[in-house]
């Protein structure tokens, strides 16, 4: 039972990089001036697989949708941040979107991460400090992030 579901866990894989890429697009594409559900999104397609989803599809919508997120964050000003913005009909300030984004990008991301550490047999190369070394890496000094 634990290995058939850990192997549903693994397959669904690609579904967390569409679902944040169908998130991020939607949301992010015209930010201020239109709801963040656009009617273009296929939520409930995210978290299915089809012969489409290939590794290269799957980077393109990746990057697409990180982009969009990025471009529409610099064209952000301070005044815009206490305007109103709408999820499904529902208000938020731009700082309460950004916030509710943020959130539910990173779960996903650490699903991502997750998912990658287990299947990474041997290598695997930490994001920060490694388990178990925090005290040289207090003694050396230096950054932690790499």
């Amino acid at each position: 039972m634990f290995l058939q579901e850990a192997r549903r866990a693994l397959e669904q894989h690609s579904h967390y990089i569409k679902h944040i890429s169908g998130n991020l697009a939607s949301r992010w594409t015209d930010f201020l001036t239109t709801d963040g559900d656009k009617p273009w999104r296929d939520r409930d397609g995210e978290f299915l697989a089809g012969s489409q989803d290939t590794r290269a599809n799957l980077l393109a919508a990746w990057e697409k949708a990180w982009s969009i997120l990025f471009e529409s964050l610099a064209g952000l000003h301070e005044a815009d941040l206490l305007k109103k913005v709408t999820i499904r009909g529902e208000e938020h300030t731009v700082l309460q979107a950004i916030h509710r984004s943020m959130n539910h990008t990173s779960y996903h991301v650490g699903q991502i991460v997750y998912l990658a550490r287990v299947l990474t047999k041997e290598g695997w190369e930490w994001l920060t400090i490694p388990p178990g070394q925090s005290q040289q890496w207090k003694a050396q000094g230096g950054k932690y992030l790499k």
